[in-house]
């Protein structure tokens, strides 16, 4: 079948889903009957709002929550969302961090512990949690991992070097394992967003940024979650880094 347009037998975890890019993703899953699993660091509240949204529509769904740059966290979310839900056939590896720096403009300005921790959270757990998800993934002979990076993974950005070099790594990882799954129906890409409203990760104001994206505005979360939901839908995409950008980066 070309196209997976229900995913009722499918359970999704995704990662840093209290955010405006991971809720809209968890909304848009669920509107293909997908079961959700929602991870969250610290924001409570909004992680058990979203599960009582995505219960409304009918799908199972629950919270669960792991501070993510922490293996012994890592490992421990995913005991947890195996042992209440079952085995993660979508992960979304969303969750990210930039260390509370931004524009940064001399490497001085960034310390190796907050080099190496932005790494773990933004590459080395999403490693981990995708070493321990794509198993049960092959043994069913279908499963999608999607990275979620960014146009400075490409670029450099204007965040930093912490955070940009970290977001690059997810793109050899991705490369790495489309080439060692490609034949187990298990598809590995990644979506690389810029400038989107109602994420953390904006290094500035609205008019500020929306001035840098040649369309004039800036992505709106659900942009985001309609291109991963077409990377799960559609078995054909392998081995990709999506950008979604409004056009800044040419690939």
């Amino acid at each position: 079948m070309a196209l997976t347009t229900n995913l009722s037998s499918h359970l999704a975890l995704v990662t840093g889903a209290t955010g405006g890019i991971g809720k809209a993703t968890c909304l848009a899953l669920a509107h293909l009957n997908c079961s959700v699993a929602v991870h969250y660091h610290s924001a409570s509240d909004t992680a058990e709002s979203l599960v009582a949204q995505l219960k409304s529509m009918n799908v199972r769904a629950s919270a669960f929550r792991a501070d993510l740059s922490s293996y012994d966290e890592t490992r421990a979310l995913h005991a947890d969302i195996v042992r209440e839900m079952g085995h993660p056939t979508i992960l979304f590896n969303n969750a990210g961090l930039t260390m509370g720096k931004s524009r940064v403009k001399d490497i001085l300005e960034v310390s190796v512990d907050d080099f190496e921790q932005t790494w773990r959270a933004n590459c080395g757990t999403a490693f981990l949690l995708t070493q321990l998800c794509i198993p049960k993934m092959v043994e069913a002979g279908w499963g999608r991992v999607v990275f979620c990076s960014s146009v400075a993974g490409f670029t450099g950005g204007v965040v930093g070097p912490h955070y940009a070099s970290s977001k690059s790594a997810l793109h050899g990882l991705v490369h790495w394992l489309a080439g060692a799954y490609a034949k187990t129906g298990v598809t590995i890409n990644g979506v690389a967003p810029a400038l989107i409203e109602e994420t953390k990760m904006l290094p500035g104001g609205s008019a500020e940024l929306s001035a840098k994206i040649p369309i004039g505005r800036l992505g709106k979360p659900e942009e985001i979650a309609e291109t991963v939901l077409w990377i799960v839908k559609t078995g054909y995409v392998h081995n990709k880094i999506i950008a979604v950008d409004g056009g800044m980066f040419i690939q």
